[in-house]
Order: C-alpha cells, then sequence, then structure tokens
C-alpha cells in the first residue's frame, strides 16, 4: 500500500504597506480618541472654573455694598483666577481645531467665547472696581459741614472709567455668540451671561457718567448755580407736574447751598415765548409752554423745560444758572427713608410714609391761599435738603433713594454747557422722549392737567402694550392701551376744597377731571390714530420732533372710567421687546401685556 502526501499552502504575507497604513489608522485613531479626551478633560475643567466664578461674582457685589473692600479685593482675585483658566482651558489650538466638527463645534465655540468674556470682565472690569472699593467708603460721599471731598470722585474716574469701556466691550462680546445651533445648556449659559452684562452695563454706564458730570456741577472747576424745580403731580405736566415752589441751588468745590426759593408766583405771563419753541412743540403742547412757568414742563422734553425755565428766571432775577435740576414729592419721599423723620417749622413731621399726602393733599385742605401752600411746600422742600445736606442721612439709603427715584423719572437734569448735557444723553436723568433701538421698541405717554387744579391725586392711570402682525407684507401693527379712572368721592365739588377742584375756572365741572392725553409712537411708524371705549375719537395728529403723536382731552366725572387705544404701523417685520415711558405718576402701575387683534 502506497501512500501519498498531501501540499499544504502557505499563508500569504501580508505587505508591509498593509503594516504601514494599519500604523497610521491606528495612530490616528489614538490621536483622535487622545485629542477628545483632551478637549472633553479641559472642558469639564473650564465649566467647573465658570461655575466657580458665579457665586464669587454675587458675593463681590455684596461685599461692596457691605462696604468690606478688603474681602471684594481677595475674591476678586480668586475670580480673576477661575475666569483665567476657563479662557485658557478653551483657546489652544486643539480646541479651535475642534471647532470646525457639525455639532460639537458651535457648542466648543460658544463656550469658548463665553469664556474669554468672563475672563474680561473680570480682568478689567471686576479687579479695578474691587480695588476701587477697597480704596473708598461710602462715608466719603457724605456731606460734612455742608460740603462733599470731590477728591474721592475725581480718584474714582479711570477706574470706573476702565470698567466701564470692558462692561460695554463685554455686552458686545456676548450679543455676537451663536446659539442657534448649541444644546439648551450652552444657550443658557450665554443668554444668563448676556442678563447679567447687559444690567451690570446699564448700572456701571450710570456710575461713569456719575463721576465724570458730579465733581464739576459740584464746582471743581469753578462755582455753579442749578435751577431747582419741584413739579407736583397733583397738577400733572409731561415730566411729573407744575413747578409750583422754585429754588437756587450754589455749588462751589463741593460745598452746596440753598441760596435762594421762589414759587410759581414769582413769575408773570409772558406775552410771547422766552424762547423759540419750534412749530412741533407748539403745535402739540402751545405757545403757553413758553409763557408760564408752570407750563414748562408741558413737553416731554427736559432739555426744552430746562432751557425755558433758565431764561425765566435769568429774566426775573438776573441770575444766568448753569442748569436745572428736577424733583418731586414722590421722590423727596424716598429720601426721607434714608434721612428718617424731620420737624417742619409749622410741627408737622414729614416722613416718608406721610410726605406724599401731607404735601399733594393735607396741604390744600389746611391752606386756602396759594401763596401759603408754595411756603409750606419750600419749608418742606429745605428742610429735606438740610436733612440730607447735614451728612445725617445713610449713605447707602440716600443712594438707593435716589436710584429709584431716577428710575421713575422722578430726578431729571439739565445742563446749560452742551459738552456737560451730552454725558447725560440716553439716561433717564436727560428726560427725552423715548428712543427705540434694534432690540426695544419705545413709545411714550405723556398727561396734563386741563381742569386747572390740583385733582390729579384721584387720577389713576394703568396701561398695557401689545404687537400684531396680520399684514402680508409682515409689518408689524403696535398698540398701547390707557385706562383712566377718577377716582375722588362722589361729592367732590362740595367736599373738596375749591383750589383742589378748580372751582369751575377753566370750564371743567368741579369734582371732574381734565386730561390732555399725548401718545408717542417711534418716528419711523405711522401713526394709525386712536379710539375711545372701542368707538373712533376725534384727536389731535401731530408730530414732535419727528414723532407720530396723537392727542385728545378726556374729561371724567367722579367715579367715571374710560380706555384709550393708541395704534401704529411699523416700518418693518420686529421680534424684540416693547417699552412704553410715562409721565410718573403718584402711584406707578406695571404696563401690562396687550393682546388685540388687527
Amino acid at each position: 500500500m502506497s501512500s501519498s502526501s498531501s501540499t499544504h499552502a502557505a499563508p500569504p504575507k501580508r505587505s508591509r504597506t498593509r503594516r504601514v497604513t494599519g500604523f497610521v489608522v491606528l495612530g490616528v485613531l489614538v490621536i483622535v480618541v487622545a485629542a477628545t479626551a483632551w478637549v472633553g478633560i479641559r472642558g469639564l475643567q473650564a465649566k467647573d472654573a465658570l461655575e466657580a466664578a458665579v457665586p464669587l461674582a454675587t458675593s463681590i457685589k455684596d461685599q461692596v455694598v457691605a462696604g468690606d473692600g478688603e474681602a471684594a479685593g481677595q475674591t476678586a482675585a480668586k475670580l480673576a483666577d477661575f475666569a483665567a483658566t476657563a479662557q485658557e482651558r478653551t483657546s489652544d489650538p486643539i480646541w479651535r481645531t475642534y471647532e470646525l466638527l457639525p455639532f460639537l463645534g458651535p457648542n466648543l465655540s460658544a463656550v469658548r467665547q463665553l469664556a474669554a468674556v468672563v475672563d474680561d470682565v473680570a480682568q478689567n472690569a471686576v479687579t479695578p472696581l474691587a480695588a476701587l472699593a477697597g480704596n473708598l467708603d461710602l462715608t466719603d460721599f457724605k456731606p460734612v459741614d455742608g460740603s462733599i471731598a470731590l477728591q474721592p470722585l475725581l480718584d474714582a474716574q479711570p477706574a470706573v472709567t476702565s470698567a466701564n469701556t470692558a462692561l460695554a466691550r463685554a455686552v458686545a462680546n456676548v450679543t455676537v455668540i451663536e446659539t442657534d445651533n448649541v444644546l439648551g445648556v450652552v444657550r443658557s449659559a450665554v443668554t444668563q451671561l448676556k442678563t447679567v452684562t447687559v444690567e451690570t452695563s446699564t448700572t456701571l454706564d450710570g456710575m461713569n457718567r456719575a463721576v465724570t458730570l458730579l465733581p464739576a456741577m459740584l464746582g471743581a472747576t469753578g462755582p455753579r448755580d442749578y435751577i431747582v424745580l419741584f413739579q407736583n403731580p397733583a397738577e400733572l405736566r409731561s415730566t411729573g407736574g407744575i413747578p409750583g415752589a422754585l429754588a437756587l441751588l450754589h455749588t462751589d468745590n463741593g460745598s452746596i447751598e440753598l441760596a435762594q426759593q421762589a414759587s410759581s408766583t414769582s413769575f408773570p405771563q409772558y406775552p410771547a415765548p422766552v424762547l423759540p419753541l419750534g412749530d412741533e412743540i407748539r403745535s402739540v403742547y402751545g405757545d403757553i409752554t413758553g409763557q408760564f412757568i408752570q407750563n414748562v414742563t408741558m413737553t416731554p422734553d427736559f432739555a426744552q423745560s430746562g432751557a425755558l425755565a433758565r431764561e425765566m428766571w435769568r429774566l426775573e432775577f438776573g441770575t444766568d444758572a448753569n442748569g436745572v435740576l428736577s424733583i418731586d414729592p414722590v421722590a423727596l419721599s424716598y429720601l426721607l427713608e434714608a434721612t428718617g423723620p424731620i420737624t417742619l417749622a409749622t410741627g408737622d413731621e414729614l416722613t416718608a410714609d406721610n410726605a406724599v399726602k401731607l404735601l399733594l393733599s393735607d396741604v390744600y385742605a389746611r391752606y386756602k391761599n396759594p401763596q401759603e401752600q408754595d411756603v409750606f411746600f419750600a419749608a418742606a422742600a429745605g428742610a429735606v435738603f438740610d436733612a440730607v445736606k447735614s451728612g445725617n442721612a445713610d449713605p447707602t439709603k440716600l443712594i438707593a433713594a435716589l436710584a429709584r427715584a431716577a428710575s421713575e423719572n422722578r430726578v431729571l437734569v439739565y445742563n446749560a454747557d452742551e459738552a456737560e448735557q451730552a454725558v447725560l444723553e440716553g439716561t433717564t436723568l436727560a428726560g427725552a422722549r423715548p428712543v427705540s433701538d434694534d432690540s426695544t421698541n419705545r413709545f411714550g405717554l405723556y398727561l396734563n392737567d386741563g381742569t386747572g387744579s390740583k385733582m390729579d391725586v384721584y387720577l389713576d392711570v394703568q396701561t398695557a402694550i401689545g404687537q400684531q402682525t396680520c399684514r402680508k407684507d409682515q409689518r408689524p401693527q403696535y398698540a398701547f392701551e390707557v385706562t383712566l379712572t377718577n377716582t375722588a368721592p362722589a361729592d367732590a365739588a362740595t367736599s373738596l376744597p375749591a383750589y383742589v377742584t378748580g372751582a369751575g375756572a377753566f370750564g371743567v365741572t368741579p369734582g371732574n377731571i381734565k386730561t390732555l392725553v399725548s401718545g408717542y409712537g417711534s418716528p419711523a411708524m405711522q401713526n394709525l390714530g386712536l379710539t375711545r371705549d372701542g368707538v373712533e375719537a376725534e384727536y389731535h395728529p401731530a408730530a414732535d420732533a419727528g414723532y407720530p403723536v396723537s392727542t385728545i382731552g378726556v374729561e371724567l366725572a367722579p367715579g367715571e372710567s374710560t380706555v384709550l387705544h393708541f395704534t401704529w404701523l411699523g416700518p418693518a417685520p420686529f421680534t424684540g421687546n416693547l417699552e412704553l415711558r410715562s409721565t410718573p405718576m403718584i402711584a406707578l402701575h406695571d404696563t401690562t401685556s396687550l393682546d388685540f387683534s388687527c
């Protein structure tokens, strides 16, 4: 038996090329995995650093308010370290390369930009401000012997200006972060940062303007004189009320003196406006705006009001003042929260709780003669001024009171010097017509008393605003509603003093309230008119500095209410916010959202 052998084929040899390719692929995979791990680890580190920074920012704010400058400085240093870590972890070449990837890339890009903004704010805004807080005390700004030390304000200027520039840059940088294709958590972080930076920037911008302007106004470069208007909202005007009482403040190197007091009766009726008004002001408010001191605040442009009041004061007293300030009794009540109760020469105790009622209601029942009323107003205003000037007011509460009053448009400032006035541009202190921008459409509602009396303590005003788009060209329609109610007692004609009701002197039934209501759209809008209680009503269409205006006169009996509906057509699609700025009433209501059909 013969045997046979079988032949087995040898396995093919792997080529060098395939081996090299395998190593390359493996190497690339290792690099990708390593790079991904690198990005992931650094991303987590950045996340931890940013999350650690958030509570520190809140702590700094609390420490600064408490006047603990040393603690604020230490906290700021920690915040800067965390912010720098987040920025460094998200800015290396590998991270930037991964930003090119779909889905993941936009998230990484947004996080990198977010970290850069936080680092910029920490290094260039928080750190210098914390250092400033360490060298300042709010008591530095308290008057001593009637004077305010100007050097702390002058010393603060560089740090505040630098921080203000950094915050403005941060707002611009966070606004351009693209969030359309990112995870919800990233989008939320960017939105939160934007909100914080915008709010902080607004506050810091105000501080920057203050440290720039206040030293000059307080006489750092020479003596100054400022007229003060005490607007009385019991008789409404666009920016508050009639200037029933006035005063002249004299400042020199930080010292402040109440140099002179006057009342509306100190000024005559001028035969013609004391300054040119322009056809638009005359069309809406009439020549009387420049003929009576009580009417200079009929226009919503306080710069115009200030110029008119300044000229009237010059004509009567010969003083060419540097500017005009305005405040109302509600703002005085806020100041009383800082000074505490004040005892007047009449024996009355003026407090934060009773100031508005005492100055806008009780005084008319007590004093029948308008000149006696003016004396009482002047005495009360002078007493509050002396209390603030004494330096006994709580500085934190005083600043908070002024900030609250300013936010409600109860404190207004006009500087005759154009460069100084420009510093106020865009702030509530300037008292200008509402200015719209890309993010917010702003409207105006201004009320002027037509009763010729002090009945507006009984006028309740509530507002709502909304937007609808019904046209094929997507041009939006805007509307705001104003609900006015006369809350006076039914027997107001006989139970209220004649000086309060007006006694029919201007053709208005005693107890009734007549109001001239002016609604302002933005300059680019088309005025679509208005309705009253759902019915088309006669109104006066006009323009004021390019703003389309609708004005209507409304007279209400006690207990009567009416609803005015103003409408406007916008020029182009708009998805931003809506805001209504209005005459500061004694009692303020929040503007609500308005639903309406086109």
